[in-house]
């Protein structure tokens, strides 16, 4: 066997590995790494200006590729800096494999410069966390981190790197397989209870799939729409299942949850079977637990076995991929005579649809222009307001898709993700739905859209607020507006809470901002706007363009089920 480095083992298990794009951001206790890359061709090293962008790049590349995201920083600083990307990414089940330099291994326990017990630090917030501490071990541990990060269900893998272990030399070898004692990824469907389960939705009346982002991972859309097909079961989605079947279909009826739609929660209300798939059950869809889906016979299939009856008890528990069992259920399902059931569902979709009625510039009229001029694309999102109406609004099917940070809700994640997306999908277009806070949170990366030339398009909806927070101190605090004004100066009045044309100016000036990293920016203020700004940004194919639309101060998401009430408490 020849003998080569740590660091030259690293960018051949890499290669082996099939990555072809690393976020990676260098530093002292790396600094070999990255002399090993130096030069290489067949992976795209992609530098950007913080660890914390770098990483939610890699996630979204991830999340619109399927391929597991890489990215690699060095210790101490380098390595904190991903910790809210390891947590986002994790929650949502997203393949990442993290590589972090660390001091060499006589020095650790030393606090030694930039010193920080990284696996200590991430162990509760990811799949996987390891030092290697032998030369030898190296080739086996990157092997086991690829194979951990993309089985089962998928997360985020952390590999420490001492310096001493990326300079010692040892064998070039690198396994092709791999086998991890005492992790056993599900990969067959418990027939019986699958056979259990079609017995009990053959005999519902009013039936209903809710599908979760499990769906999504597992690339399972198209038998997903499939199966709803052939058994005519209406689809309900979480935030992270939207876009299991195409938004368009006959079948779909929206989103559950606090801010679902009136159909979406009548019908898990008033159903008498609620077969689940690759879903947690969290707090944001089921409102107050005790009177969720009271009437229905409740099936849950899911990877994960800890997710199961975690925060429901359910009837039928199935582990299984989620395209599995899918594929499983296509080849036993059949039609269901649930006419009178759709038509009530229906019914409800007719009545109580989400509007925002037609005064002014809506988020909902932003969005419904995306979808018209976007049918190719990818759309992420940020976290808050923004998020909310892109999840009630945007039309998703197989040539769209739509990134969004569930979970955990991290702010400045919508615009890093695009552009891992765009890197990743460089023939798609990618869009960005964000508001003025979030888009602050990263707003550096904007010079590695510049650099690397990607045109993505950043819709900024600008109420100059937080305004998800005080959505819910206007509706529940007595507009106690309290640090959630973006305008806000210190010379402002206290106690502030009727925004007026006395406010000061925005702060930044987004155009400007735009135009200073060398991309381009638009201010829309009109409905009759939007469209052509749109236009205007998708044939700038070699910058990023910012387009602001300044939206009403106190626009708000709705309906809405207030905290600690019931799917059918909603606020419409």
């Amino acid at each position: 066997m020849k003998q080569i480095t740590g660091a030259e083992l690293f960018v051949k298990a890499l290669k082996e590995e099939a990555v072809d794009t690393l976020f990676a951001y260098p530093g002292g206790q790396a600094i070999d790494l990255f002399d090993a890359l130096y030069g290489e061709k067949e992976i795209d090293v992609i530098l950007p200006r913080h660890e914390q962008g770098l990483i939610h790049a890699a996630d979204g590349y991830a999340r619109s590729t399927g391929k597991a995201g890489v990215c690699l920083v060095t210790s101490g600083p380098g390595a904190t800096n991903l910790v809210t990307g390891i947590a986002t990414a994790n929650y949502d089940s997203v393949p990442l494999v993290c590589f972090t330099g660390q001091v060499p291994t006589h020095l650790i326990g030393n606090d030694t410069f930039q010193e920080v017990d990284f696996v200590g630090i991430t162990k509760s917030i990811c799949k996987y966390a390891v030092m290697v501490r032998k030369r030898e071990e190296l080739a086996e541990t990157i092997k086991k981190a690829f194979y951990i990060a993309k089985t089962g269900k998928p997360g985020v893998v952390v590999v420490d790197l001492p310096k001493d272990i990326q300079r010692a030399y040892g064998s070039d070898f690198y396994p092709k397989e791999i086998m991890v004692r005492g992790y056993k990824p599900k990969l067959s469907v418990h027939m019986g209870q699958l056979n259990k389960a079609l017995e009990v939705l053959n005999h519902a009346v009013k039936p209903v799939f809710l599908i979760g982002g499990g769906v999504n991972i597992a690339r399972a859309n198209k038998e997903m729409t499939q199966l709803a097909e052939l058994t005519g079961v209406p689809v309900i989605t979480t935030i992270m299942g939207k876009g299991a079947i195409p938004t368009t279909n006959r079948l779909y009826v929206g989103n559950i949850g606090i801010h679902g739609s009136y159909a979406a929660n009548s019908a898990i209300s008033n159903c008498d079977v609620l077969f689940s798939i690759g879903t947690r059950f969290n707090d944001r869809i089921t409102g107050k637990t005790e009177e969720f889906a009271g009437k229905a016979k409740i099936i849950h299939i899911d990877v994960d076995a800890a997710s199961i009856s975690r925060n429901i008890d359910v009837d039928i528990p199935i582990v299984a991929d989620a395209k599995k069992a899918i594929c499983a259920l296509l080849e036993k399902a059949k039609p269901l005579e649930i006419f009178e059931w759709i038509n009530e569902i229906n019914h409800w979709k007719k009545e109580y649809p989400i509007t925002m009625g037609e005064v002014g510039m809506t988020p909902q009229m932003i969005i419904q222009s995306i979808n018209e001029m976007f049918k190719d694309a990818i759309v992420t999102t940020d976290v808050g307001q923004n998020q909310l109406w892109a999840t009630q609004f945007l039309t998703i099917d197989e040539n769209k898709q739509m990134l969004t940070s569930g979970g955990l809700g991290t702010m400045g994640y919508g615009f890093p993700a695009a552009i891992g997306a765009k890197l990743g999908n460089p023939h798609k277009d990618v869009v960005v739905i964000s508001g003025d806070g979030g888009m602050q949170m990263n707003i550096q990366e904007m010079a590695t859209a510049v650099v690397y030339e990607l045109p993505i398009i950043i819709c900024i909806l600008n109420n100059g607020y937080l305004g998800n927070v005080r959505q819910w101190q206007e509706m529940f605090y007595e507009r106690r507006y309290s640090s959630t004004c973006m305008r806000y100066r210190r010379s402002c009045e206290i106690g502030c809470n009727q925004p007026d044309h006395c406010c000061p100016e925005y702060t930044p000036d987004f155009l400007a901002l735009a135009e200073s990293y060398g991309a381009k920016g638009i201010r829309v203020t009109k409905a009759e706007e939007i469209k052509d700004a749109l236009n205007r940004a998708k044939q700038n194919t070699k910058t990023p363009t910012v387009i602001e639309f300044i939206i009403d101060r106190e626009v708000n998401v709705m309906p809405i089920v207030p905290p600690g009430n019931s799917l059918n408490d909603m606020i419409k």
